[in-house]
């Protein structure tokens, strides 16, 4: 049992749970298997009926903030913030100026977590993107004075729609920034250089135990080539087809099976018929965590063939990828953002994104007798092991919330790079 005066952490979620992003999931089962005391804030319910198993571990509490959509739904926030947090007139009247291109519903969001995390005694916040749990997070602490961190991943920093002014303020108020990649790290320290000291990698852990190693075996004829992803352009999906075709004229036969949902399904549909790939390629659609290891364990190799998007979004580092490495599939990605952290020394092949020649180039590798299976797929699941153990992620997270690294002297975090 917890002392009373232990830190209580808040997550601060958009959307709690969803089924895309079982990576937060994993880090709280993580920290709540450490010992922490953690509480869930979400600030939109969930709109997916599919869940995934492991959501029944998590133990922390799940309070859905209130969205009012007219005015007489916010007085009654406001009123209890007024009665609730000492001094908070004065504190909101200086937040006001920072408010004034503020969404009404998220700030009056913000005030009731403001006095959610006062109730319960709250003594960090935690937010997942620099985007819309950041931003109420940033007007609660600014409230209350309880600091609060967020975890920076793609979307939120790479997008043509984001605002440099609104992630410059997120990064300066935070108590703390974390990122998933060093070269997400490398990107956020040059636009923010002022605030660099305050941003630290650390890495998305997986849960070790449910990704058990196993040996590969030879490749299969047809060669089996598992995708995973949202269907959106910056997972690629469309090359790695058109590199399937490829291998067909080649006169390699291969399989292709494609998990995930998303806006590009029908253009995917479409590409595949018109290339005549409908007995070789199939979308599956989304599928659990549980139904993406047995897709892993079907496969020969395992593509991440992503790309930098028109509209400059892009993956950080994709949690599948890791998880396939983890559990002994050949992986083949691109050199885009966090994947060459990760394929690097013999872990996987790596190839240049956007050129499908390449895909296709390592794809025949891979279903080739000589490729070192074994070797690769040992060192891969070496890497994952000594870089992307959970519950090494949760006490880096929780030191960087209590300040224990900087006391004991440790290295700051996002200068622990992998091996």
């Amino acid at each position: 049992m917890q002392p009373s005066d232990a830190p209580r952490i808040g997550y601060v979620l958009k959307i709690y749970p969803r089924f895309s992003e079982t990576f937060i999931v994993t880090e709280i089962l993580a920290r709540e298997a450490a010992g922490e005391q953690l509480e869930i804030f979400s600030l939109r319910p969930p709109v997916d009926p599919r869940f995934h198993p492991e959501l029944a571990r998590v133990q922390a509490p799940v309070t859905y903030i209130t969205r009012p959509h007219k005015l007489s739904e916010a007085w009654p926030i406001v009123a209890a913030a007024q009665r609730g947090i000492p001094g908070f007139q004065g504190k909101f009247a200086r937040l006001l100026p920072e408010l004034v291109d503020s969404d009404p519903g998220e700030v009056h969001q913000g005030i009731e977590l403001a006095t959610l995390l006062t109730q319960r005694g709250i003594t960090h916040m935690h937010a997942h993107f620099g985007s819309i749990a950041a931003r109420t997070a940033h007007i609660a602490s600014a409230i209350t004075g309880i600091p609060f961190s967020f975890t920076a991943h793609a979307k939120d920093i790479f997008h043509e729609l984001v605002d440099p002014e609104q992630l410059e303020r997120l990064l300066a108020g935070a108590h703390h920034t974390v990122t998933v990649s060093d070269y997400n790290l490398d990107f956020l320290s040059a636009f923010s250089p002022e605030n660099a000291a305050g941003i630290h990698r650390v890495y998305n852990g997986l849960e070790l135990g449910r990704f058990p190693y196993r040996a590969p075996t030879a490749p299969h004829a047809p060669l089996r080539i598992a995708a995973v992803g949202r269907l959106v352009e910056k997972k690629g999906f469309p090359l790695l087809i058109d590199a399937v075709a490829d291998l067909g004229r080649q006169g390699i036969p291969v399989e292709l099976r494609i998990a995930g949902g998303g806006e590009l399904q029908q253009d995917l549909d479409q590409q595949v018929r018109s290339l005549g790939l409908s007995p070789t390629v199939t979308l599956l659609g989304p599928r659990t965590q549980s139904e993406v290891v047995e897709l892993l364990r079907w496969a020969d190799v395992f593509a991440a063939p992503c790309v930098v998007g028109a509209d400059g979004n892009a993956d950080g580092l994709p949690t599948v990828l890791l998880e396939a490495m983890a559990i002994g599939v050949p992986c083949i990605g691109s050199d885009v953002t966090g994947i060459p952290e990760v394929l690097k020394g013999g872990t996987g092949l790596l190839v240049r994104a956007g050129v499908v020649s390449d895909l296709v180039d390592a794809l025949r590798t891979t279903a080739s007798p000589a490729f070192d299976r074994a070797g690769v797929t040992r060192a891969a699941r070496s890497l994952i092991e000594g870089n992307f153990d959970a519950r090494n992620q949760s006490t880096r997270l929780r030191e960087l919330c209590t300040g224990e690294h900087a006391l004991s002297g440790a290295a700051p975090v996002h200068e622990q790079v992998a091996s």
